[in-house]
């Protein structure tokens, strides 16, 4: 059973996890968010809370980290410091040792299922790193990829929702007036009957070696390349989604 805090003789000592949680708290974050922020369920924070002084201790370093971020430099995005949590949160190990099974997104090698990582201002100027998996495991399986790039709306060369720009994009772009950026997503579905949606992994692997292995230099490049960003324009957040698409079925009238 969980201990019950003390009346009049102090209240019971919060573990590391907890503390840290609180921080972000008092900084203005909810729970929800922290759980966002680590990429993990609200109930893990939950158990930080109401379970012994040993819990949370794996996402520990990330919290700190995070923390960190939060007092240096006042309250951030919680994508950003997704993106500072994610170097950090590491998967916890069985009595032998092994790392234990968990739910995650990257089911790449299923058809129909995809994966994805998000990363924001401080993580692209470091490279980005977390970005590259997805389109290795994605070229691997012959699959396809796409993004959401963020970034100052004048940036950007064509008006929002452009078929020139991004076939099929105008219902995905999303205006952030707080700080005058867009996003606007690349390689989904251009529309029913006009092929399908993605860009070849394959062929954006090569793009982010030849970036060396840096995923948002790429797509940077990309865009400016192909008349869609302004030359040195900055890219504030960008989503990598990788997947491999369902085998086609044969149509009926192509049956002999």
């Amino acid at each position: 059973m969980t201990p019950r805090r003390r009346r009049g003789g102090g209240e019971q000592q919060l573990n590391e996890a907890a503390q840290l949680t609180n921080e972000l708290i008092a900084a203005g974050y909810s729970r929800k968010q922290v759980a966002d922020i680590l990429g993990r369920n609200s109930s893990i924070v939950s158990r930080f809370f109401t379970r012994g002084r040993g819990t949370g201790g794996a996402y520990v370093e990330a919290l700190r980290n995070v923390t960190r971020r939060v007092r240096e430099g006042g309250p951030a995005d919680v994508e950003e410091l997704q993106g500072i949590a994610a170097a950090y949160v590491t998967r916890r190990t069985t009595k032998e040792g092994k790392k234990a099974r968990v739910r995650t997104k990257d089911v790449t090698e299923t058809p129909g299922h995809s994966s994805m990582a998000r990363a924001a201002k401080q993580h692209i100027k470091s490279g980005a790193s977390r970005l590259r998996p997805v389109i290795a495991k994605t070229a691997a399986v012959d699959g396809k990829v796409a993004f959401t790039v963020r970034a100052k709306k004048e940036a950007f060369i064509h008006p929002a929702g452009a078929r020139v720009d991004s076939p099929g994009v105008r219902r995905n772009v999303v205006q952030r007036d707080k700080d005058n950026t867009e996003e606007r997503s690349y390689g989904q579905s251009p529309g029913a009957g006009q092929g399908p949606g993605g860009f070849d992994a394959v062929e954006w692997q090569g793009k982010v070696d030849a970036a060396g292995g840096d995923v948002a230099a790429a797509v940077q490049g990309w865009m400016v390349q192909t008349g869609r960003l302004r030359p040195g324009a900055e890219i504030t957040h960008l989503e990598v989604r990788g997947w491999k698409p369902p085998p086609e079925e044969p149509r009926g009238g192509r049956r002999r």
